[in-house]
C-alpha cells in the first residue's frame, strides 16, 4: 500500500475527485482517504508514479510519505 500526503485535499469533493482518478487507472484500486491527515493510502497493480500522476491530471499535488 502506497501512502501519500495532498495538501491540498479538504472536503468530500475532493475525495470523490481522487478516488475517481485512481480507479480510473485501476479500476480494481483499494483506496483508502483521510481528510484529517491529509493522506490517501492506495493499494494498486499501478505503480507511485502513474498514481502520482493521475492526482496531479486531477488538480493536486502530492507526496509519498513512508510506509
Amino acid at each position: 500500500m502506497i501512502t501519500l500526503k495532498v495538501p491540498e485535499m479538504s472536503c468530500g469533493h475532493c475525495v470523490k475527485t481522487i478516488t475517481g482518478a485512481l480507479q480510473a487507472i485501476d479500476p480494481g484500486a483499494k483506496v483508502e482517504i483521510d481528510l484529517g491527515t491529509q493522506t490517501v493510502k492506495v493499494a494498486s497493480a499501478a505503480d507511485e508514479a502513474k498514481l502520482r500522476a493521475a492526482i496531479a491530471e486531477a488538480g493536486y499535488e502530492s507526496e509519498k510519505l513512508p510506509a
